[in-house]
């Protein structure tokens, strides 16, 4: 058998200890799958002793995780201390420039320095794994930079974190406000005490970017997606989507088009009869739409401990299984001095089309009105739903419009323009629709 891998571990939070676990528990089992021991030989924590479930004694202990990266003697630095800056991108930083493999839960910081790191593994001839970066345990970065070779990508979207899409199927299963439902996701773990990075579609956005680049053999390019979270989502817009056959999920979206390459972040009105519409609570689900293959699917759990290091175990031991002087595959699918410049693409036209949910003061005129104004700006109506309630200062009216495919930009501006009026009572809702196929 083959020398041990050793594996220097930096966090050990929950994700981290869950690893610690699993390499110890099973050392035995994965030495006989992987073809050599895999040993924790270094760890560095914010505190050396708390008790993590796990015997760590044999592990040197360092305070500095870029001294563990720079000075330990391992084999395989495994990063899960999170945040887009130091310490956790100088200790990656400096691991590899030493010529030693890495391994990273951390999205954030490969959204803004993958294509650096990128280059830095490709020119030392070592890996950088990150499969637990997006969508926890579901292998969509190996499925995407191995078993889709050959296929031409046309569109990766889905749904890519998991407190969004518990806020949002228990808003509709319990009938309770977003406030509340994120009160709650934050009782059970699955929300942070400050949400705002996962609610407001930052958290989606980063995984989004990722795979964009993989698809579609670009530069990484965070900055250039169109971001919408959920938090103005209201019981009313679920009940409305109840109405009209859809769910609301938090989507990701990228596609290729004509002018370049569009990337999305935003509520979706989806077909209940829809695939993408099953998948409730914590699960995460990544569609992939290729030329040869036709429409890949892949949900699982997108969050926790295991999950996570489900994921992270399985980057070690791609590593554990290769061989010294095997070439490396590129980090992002292509070699990072080849991927290409990012071009962002216009918000194109869109099949599925728009919700739009407007409260207006129920009075003569304010219904010609907005007819009016979708027509001025060649928005075409599938439906149109009224709903007359009593106001405290009055009566008011519900209009739900649901378009046919239409632009970006149009619907913007009618929007704008039947705010200017004056009737609205609330803030203008609109959530684009998305069908099979589209």
């Amino acid at each position: 058998m083959a020398d041990a891998l050793r594996i220097g571990i930096a966090g050990l939070g929950t994700v981290g200890a869950s690893l610690a676990r699993i390499l110890t528990s099973r050392h035995n089992k994965l030495a006989d799958i992987c073809g050599r021991p895999i040993d924790i030989v270094a760890v560095s924590a914010r505190d050396p002793g708390k008790d993590r479930g796990v015997d760590l004694s044999g592990a040197q202990f360092y305070d500095d995780p870029v001294a563990l990266a720079r000075d330990a003697e391992i084999d395989v630095f495994v990063e899960l201390i999170g945040g887009e800056g130091d310490p956790a991108l100088s200790s990656v930083r400096s691991a590899l420039e030493r010529g030693c493999h890495a391994v990273t839960a951390n999205k954030a910081l490969l959204a803004r320095h993958g294509v650096e790191l990128a280059g830095i593994a490709e020119e030392r001839g070592v890996l950088l794994n990150f499969e637990a970066a997006v969508a926890g345990g579901i292998p969509v970065i190996k499925a995407m930079r191995e078993s889709l070779t050959g296929n031409s990508i046309s569109r990766v979207f889905g749904i890519l974190n998991g407190t969004c899409n518990y806020i949002l199927t228990e808003m509709e299963r319990a009938g309770l406000s977003f406030e509340d439902c994120l009160k709650e996701a934050q009782r059970l773990g699955y929300a942070e005490a400050d949400p705002t990075f996962d609610v407001e579609g930052n958290d989606t956005a980063h995984k989004l970017a990722l795979l964009t680049s993989i698809a579609f053999g670009t530069r990484i390019a965070p900055d250039d997606i169109y971001l919408e979270g959920i938090s103005n989502i209201s019981i009313e817009d679920i009940r409305a989507a109840d109405d009209l056959g859809f769910r609301i999920k938090l989507l990701g979206v990228a596609q290729r088009t004509d002018s370049g390459i569009e990337q999305r972040v935003h509520p979706t009105m989806v077909p209940k009869n829809s695939v993408i519409a099953q998948v409730d609570g914590v699960t995460n689900a990544v569609a992939i739409d290729a030329d040869v293959l036709g429409e890949l699917m892949m949900s699982g759990p997108g969050a926790g401990g295991d999950a996570t290091a489900s994921a992270v175990m399985g980057d070690i031991a791609d590593i554990a299984k290769s061989r010294p002087g095997h070439q490396h595959g590129p980090v992002l699918g292509r070699p990072a001095a080849h991927l290409d410049p990012y071009v962002r693409a216009r918000m194109r036209s869109h099949e599925g089309g728009y919700f739009i949910r407007l409260t207006v003061e129920d009075k003569t005129g304010v219904f010609a009105s907005l007819a009016r104004h979708m027509s001025d700006n060649g928005i075409s109506l599938e439906s149109i739903v009224q709903r007359s309630t009593q106001n405290g200062n009055g009566d008011k009216k519900t209009v739900i419009l649901v378009t046919h495919a239409t632009m970006e930009a149009s619907v913007r501006q009618a929007v704008d323009s039947i705010s200017s009026d004056g009737y609205l009572l609330d803030k203008p809702q609109v959530i684009r629709i998305e069908r099979p196929g589209n």
